[in-house]
C-alpha cells in the first residue's frame, strides 16, 4: 500500500508560505500514491515519473523559501538547512530513482522523507520566528 500522510495542525510552523509549501509537498506525495499501480499500457508510469519530477521542483522551491527565511532571521540553522538541501539533491539524483526502486518503494520513501522534513523544519521555523534556538 502507498503511504499517505494527511496534514495535521501540529505540522504548522506559523509561517503561511512555508506551511502552504509543506501541504503541497504532502499533496504531491499523495499524487504519487495515486499513481503507484501501473496500468496495462504503462501510462501511469509516465505520469508517476512526471509527478516525481514535479515533487523535486516543489521541494527545490520550498528549500529556497526556507533558506531565505532563515537567512533573513540570522538563524544559526541555515547551514544545517543547506546540508539537508544537498542531501535531498543527492538522494533524488543518485539513489532514490525508478532505476533503483519500484514506484511503490519510491513513493513510500519520499513520503517518509517529506514528513521528516516537515516535522524538523517546523520546529526550526517556529523557533526562528520566535527568535530562539530550535527545539530538539
Amino acid at each position: 500500500m502507498p503511504q499517505r500522510v494527511p496534514w495535521e495542525a501540529a505540522f504548522a510552523c506559523g509561517h503561511a508560505l512555508v506551511d502552504d509549501q509543506h501541504r503541497a509537498l504532502l499533496a504531491q506525495c499523495d499524487r504519487l500514491a495515486d499513481l503507484c499501480q501501473p496500468e496495462a499500457d504503462g501510462a501511469r508510469d509516465a505520469h508517476f515519473d512526471d509527478a516525481f519530477v514535479h515533487l523535486q521542483h516543489l521541494a527545490r522551491q520550498h528549500f529556497e523559501s526556507e533558506a531565505a527565511l532563515l537567512a533573513s532571521q540570522g538563524s544559526p540553522e541555515l547551514e544545517d538547512h543547506r546540508f539537508e538541501c544537498e542531501e535531498f539533491e543527492y538522494l533524488v539524483n543518485e539513489i532514490v530513482s525508478t532505476e533503483h526502486f519500484d514506484r511503490l518503494e519510491l513513493q513510500r520513501f519520499l513520503t517518509h522523507w517529506t514528513l521528516g522534513h516537515i516535522v524538523a523544519s517546523g520546529n526550526t521555523v517556529r523557533s526562528c520566528l520566535a527568535g530562539g534556538a530550535p527545539a530538539v
